[in-house]
């Protein structure tokens, strides 16, 4: 079975014919008892029965009523059986007797606990997203799970903790994906719980990391970790443009024949350049007054 439009009716003129019929039915009915009653007239009295019972029958139409709000499904069942869903809002009159369901079509958003999980190298993290889904399949929701609700939120824990599991906190290689590239992560996470709800009848819209870290009995060693490398890729960083600005300036003091330098002169320049670059503290001039060889 698949997702199906009801039968139904417009609501209003239901309603009008119901009042109608019953006013004139109702009142032949009474009229038929009261002239059978003063003059034995048996095709009256049939008469009245047959109008009680479609009175009743009238009555039984009313069961039919049922108004379908804005960004809501009504799942219709006639004793158990699925005879379709109503999802345009209105008001409508279906089969009598039948058990009607509200499905929220609404867009809802809930936010996971936050799980703590080994991420890709086994570090323990602590990780928590948020998911935006709607209802697309009001049949699927009803039927296919149990609370599509629960079946949500269950799948969502589990996605997360997949997607912990297969990447790690800080990525050492540029190529690799880390928990912490926000819209890479954000639609792997998408992808996948649209594959796990798509049996539940829902539409995964969005799922976003929204709390990521270390947990707390390693987060102070991580930080010093993250500390150090800072330092040394700033420190790489550094050497790297002190190096090109040694070689301009013996470049440019060669092509101006400014000084010629021998390669002792080169290298105690090159020294005394690296060590003003790429000191951490500021340096004290020193004033040679005598010869670079005594």
């Amino acid at each position: 079975m698949k997702l199906r439009s009801a039968f139904h009716v417009n609501g209003f003129l239901v309603l009008v014919s119901w009042f109608v019929l019953t006013f004139l039915i109702g009142g032949g009915a009474i009229a038929g008892y009261a002239v059978a009653a003063h003059n034995d007239n048996v095709p009256a009295l049939v008469g009245a029965i047959i109008a009680t019972v479609v009175v009743v029958v009238l009555l039984l139409l009313v069961t039919g009523l049922t108004v379908v709000n804005p960004n809501e499904a009504k799942v219709v069942q006639f004793f158990g059986r699925y005879i379709g869903s109503l999802s345009e809002p209105g008001f409508y009159s279906v089969v009598p007797l039948t058990d009607r369901r509200s499905i929220s079509l609404k867009v809802r958003n809930f936010e996971t606990q936050k799980l703590k999980v080994n991420d890709a190298d086994g570090n323990p993290v602590e990780i928590a997203a948020v998911v935006v889904y709607r209802v697309v399949d009001s049949f699927k929701a009803a039927f296919s799970v149990d609370d599509y609700e629960e079946y949500v939120e269950t799948q969502s824990e589990a996605a997360v903790r997949h997607l912990a599991t297969t990447h790690p906190y800080d990525a050492h290689d540029q190529n690799a994906t880390s928990l912490r590239d926000g819209a890479e992560v954000a639609e792997e996470l998408t992808i996948e719980l649209r594959d796990r709800t798509d049996l539940a009848g829902i539409e995964v819209i969005e799922a976003r990391i929204t709390h990521l870290a270390y947990a707390p009995e390693i987060a102070q060693a991580m930080l010093v970790r993250q500390q150090a490398a800072q330092v040394v890729a700033a420190r790489t960083r550094i050497v790297e443009g002190a190096v090109g600005m040694v070689g301009l300036a013996l470049d440019r003091l060669a092509e101006q024949g400014v000084v010629e330098l021998d390669e002792e002169r080169k290298a105690a320049m090159v020294s005394n350049l690296l060590v003003v670059l790429c000191g951490d503290r500021a340096t004290q001039p020193v004033v040679n007054t005598g010869s670079l060889y005594s």
